[in-house]
């Protein structure tokens, strides 16, 4: 696999081993994007998975119960709220595709 680089924030890392490397908290990092003074997006990303559990879970929170975590905001839940609507969207357009082979 090659040499590892010591990664500042969890894109450099997608960038060099591609997404499926990373793990989940690195991934929701990305999509938070920033942290917030003495706290990584990784971290606020560990607080989401600690709270919510899964991606399911999460993906059937009220937005403004996202708010309640510790470096979330507007604009960082909005991202979130997109990526888990993509996912969807995603899962949908390839269980259609699946229904249609069948």
């Amino acid at each position: 696999m090659g040499e590892y680089k010591s990664w500042i924030h969890p894109g450099g890392k997608l960038r060099e081993l591609g997404p499926r490397e990373l793990e989940l908290r690195e991934l929701l990092a990305i999509i938070i994007g920033t942290g917030q003074k003495g706290r990584s997006a990784e971290q606020i990303a560990d607080d989401l998975l600690k709270v919510h559990g899964s991606l399911e879970n999460l993906s059937n929170v009220p937005l403004a119960k996202l708010l309640e975590i510790k470096g979330l905001g507007d604009v960082k839940i909005t991202r979130i709220a997109a990526a888990l609507e993509l996912a969807r969207r995603t899962t949908e357009e390839i269980m259609l595709r699946y229904e249609k082979k069948i």
